[in-house]
């Protein structure tokens, strides 16, 4: 079961922006990048905040378009929405992943 999440169409670029703007946030989409599209368990980000806080990341992020989440029994696998993010805005993901660097 995928967890609601905006349409390509729907995604804004000052909630793109706004959500990037997060220390936190950005990590994890600096993560996801780097795996291509493997999805990934959200345990794999507890070295970054507490469960209560990554799960306000995450909500964050999924809210605003950047990542998909997929419930899979007690699982909850993310992965990265690059091609609705590329499509939409070309080129901003790339960018923003190399000035966090």
């Amino acid at each position: 079961m995928t967890l609601p999440h905006p349409t390509a169409d729907q995604i804004s670029l000052p909630n793109v922006l706004a959500v990037l703007g997060d220390p936190t946030r950005l990590a994890i989409v600096r993560y996801l990048a780097s795996k291509e599209g493997v999805p990934l368990n959200c345990s794999r980000f507890l070295d970054l905040c507490s469960k209560t806080n990554l799960s306000y990341h995450l909500a964050k992020l999924r809210e605003a378009g950047v990542t998909r989440t997929e419930a899979v029994g007690t699982s909850r696998l993310i992965t990265l929405r690059r091609d609705d993010l590329d499509g939409r805005f070309p080129g901003l993901l790339d960018s923003v992943i190399a000035a966090a660097g």
